[in-house]
């Protein structure tokens, strides 16, 4: 027992060593659970013999992986996605697995394995792609965008690849598989529910499987997830989810099945179920810890005598696999027309091997399809790539970028050949939306932003647009700042919103200036420079929000209307007090004890503001305010009479 105890510290160990290590160094918490298992394993000698036992423990964490994919693939996302699902994601895997497995047979491999390789190599890191998006706040761009696309269905690609790999077992490894276990397995068997069947009978017996899993999951989970959550311990709920997918994985087990296959399916099958964030809260810590005991038990496995007796080779494979998978990405790249610096970033993010490799080279040395020793050689090609994925994105970062956005910012502003009433600097979220209402009221708007794909997005829907940088003097005057009677301020950056409108104050101060502030300090700091009016950008929409909250929690449509009205009012009551008082500051101690306590004040104001009854002293807001329905009167007269 105490070895058992001593293998788990080191193990807990490395990981909160290496993991925070490597995530500050912006090289992610995969390659740190990899890193982790280097020095335990191969480097200090820390762990040995137990690699292997514990790795397949630890592969139950992508078995709960596949399940939280599942719960996350809506059928009606799917939908949506299906075109660059099925065609970007399918063609990457696809081409890639075909290149892949031609140069194999080309080396004399045979067909089987050259097209199990492929498969290995068609596949990308997940983890290490996504957390990489994440913190470089890339997720919402183009590139991003497909890879997340491409990512997904490799992700789908999984379970037959996990299906149809037991299928193509070499006779040569399984016979001298079964002559080495022979004497073991007199000693164990494996339990099965299928063993000694007929084929008719096995394939029913499947089915039947599959869709007990689809059938109960939709019809009988809801059922006990409420019996279990009615008993109010969050434990309990845990051990339900826990169950369910031990469950599942033990039956597709039992009918020779891939439990993975089990779990993702069940995940689809609850993606809509009222508990679907409820069960990945639970699951998420169970295979994050999991995972990360996989990835360490891989880095431990690694033998760096191979590594060092095959160096060249292994290199060789690693910068191939980078290499070939990069150039079939940028074709389809160039197919689905992603342009300018996505185009690279889609390519080079996803050019890495993923950790579902290392997941089918175990699964393909179990089912005797590819033999240990080349297997071995795969893994550190899989570990190698996945370790050069940051300087990918280096690469992306440091060279590609920076020349696309020099072009970009070197493009000549657009030709206006209009004038109009208003100018609208900015047309992202907040811009589209003023501009809207302006036109549909027959009000001439000029619309300029600096973003060339928000100009093309508008001309698509046929707005009028130009691209060119607001803040420029000579845009401005050609947009025809001089006879435009207002400017409306919606750029996504605040100092350069402040030094528009202190610009054109100074200038042009017959020009109406409109703002969007940020935040509050941004709000000040426009009215400080001169705008005629600003606005928080999600003040109102918050406000609304809370209203409709009140009223979904048993508040009276009325009464929240009433507690909306209240609250505006008392801010705008409020703001030129807390404005001047912001005004005495310097810019480093503006949030000072003078300012805050003014705030807290107004905060108890408005509290005391909310316990007032105001159903007799109706404001103008009130007044225009449209009465509930004829079934809320009975409720509302007994609230006035209380």
């Amino acid at each position: 027992m105490t070895a058992y105890f001593i293998q788990a510290f080191i193990y807990l160990c490395a990981a909160v060593i290496a993991v925070p290590i490597a995530k500050r160094l912006g090289l992610g918490s995969v390659l740190g659970y990899l890193m982790a298992g280097v020095v335990i394993g191969p480097i200090i000698g820390l762990v040995g013999a137990e690699t292997n036992t514990l790795q397949h423990f630890a592969e139950f964490g992508v078995v709960m992986m596949l399940f939280l994919v599942g719960l996350e693939l809506e059928p009606k996302m799917l939908w949506n996605m299906r075109n660059k699902l099925i065609g970007l994601g399918g063609l990457q895997v696809g081409l890639s697995t075909l290149v892949v497995m031609g140069i194999a047979l080309s080396f004399g491999y045979g067909w089987s394995i050259a097209l199990t390789v492929g498969m290995i190599f068609s596949l990308s890191s997940t983890a290490i792609v996504l957390q990489t998006f994440n913190e470089k706040s890339l997720t919402k761009t183009e590139g991003g965008k497909n890879a997340f696309s491409v990512l997904l269905f490799q992700d789908i690609a999984v379970i037959p690849m996990l299906a149809f790999i037991p299928l193509l077992a070499l006779p040569e490894l399984v016979e001298k598989a079964q002559s080495v276990t022979q004497s073991a397995a007199e000693h164990h068997e494996e339990l099965s529910l299928v063993a000694g069947l007929p084929g008719w009978a096995y394939g029913v017996v499947v089915l039947m499987a599959i869709a007990s899993v689809v059938i109960g999951g939709h019809y009988l989970s809801r059922p006990l997830f409420r019996y279990v959550a009615s008993s109010g311990l969050r434990e309990i709920f845990t051990a339900t989810a826990l169950m369910l997918v031990i469950g599942i994985a033990a039956l597709m087990s039992l009918v020779g099945l891939s439990p993975a296959l089990g779990t993702f399916l069940a995940g689809v099958v609850l993606a809509n179920s009222e508990f679907r964030h409820e069960l990945e809260s639970n699951i998420e810590p169970f295979k994050g810890l999991l995972l990360g005991l996989f990835f360490i038990t891989v880095g431990a496995g690694i033998n760096f005598d191979v590594l060092l007796s095959n160096i060249g080779p292994v290199m060789a494979m690693t910068l191939g696999v980078i290499l070939i998978k990069a150039a079939v990405l940028l074709v389809l790249a160039f197919i689905f027309k992603i342009r300018g610096s996505d185009r690279w970033l889609f390519a080079l993010s996803l050019a890495q091997a993923g950790e579902f490799g290392f997941v089918l080279l175990s699964y393909t040395v179990q089912n005797h399809v590819i033999p240990t020793e080349l297997a071995q050689l795969l893994s550190l090609v899989v570990a190698i790539s996945m370790f050069l994925t940051p300087g990918l994105f280096i690469l992306f970062d440091k060279v590609i970028l920076p020349r696309y956005e020099k072009t970009e910012n070197t493009r000549e502003p657009d030709d206006i050949d209009e004038t109009g009433t208003v100018i609208i600097a900015g047309v992202g979220r907040f811009g589209q939306i003023v501009n809207r209402l302006l036109v549909t009221n027959g009000v001439k708007t000029v619309v300029l932003d600096h973003e060339v794909q928000q100009i093309e997005n508008l001309r698509k829907i046929n707005t009028k647009s130009y691209y060119g940088d607001a803040t420029q003097p000579d845009l401005l005057h050609t947009a025809g700042i001089e006879q435009a009677k207002m400017l409306v301020i919606a750029i996504d950056d605040p100092e350069r919103a402040v030094g528009l409108v202190e610009y054109i104050k100074h200038t042009h101060p017959h020009v109406i200036v409109m703002a969007r502030a940020f935040d509050r300090r941004h709000l000040y700091r426009l009215r400080n420079a001169g705008a005629d009016f600003m606005v928080s950008e999600t003040f109102h929409s918050a406000l609304n929000l809370g209203k409709h909250a009140l009223i979904k929690l048993g508040v009276h449509p009325f009464k929240a209307e009433q507690q909306r009205a209240t609250f505006y009012e008392t801010e705008t009551t409020h703001k030129d007090t807390l404005y001047e008082a912001w005004k005495q500051f310097t810019e480093d101690d503006k949030y000072l004890v003078h300012y805050r306590d003014m705030f807290i004040q107004l905060e108890e104001t408005l509290s005391e503001a909310m316990k007032d009854e105001r159903y007799r002293s109706f404001s103008k807001v009130e007044r225009s305010w449209t009465p509930p329905p004829k079934e809320n009167h009975t409720e509302f007269s007994k609230a006035e009479s209380d």
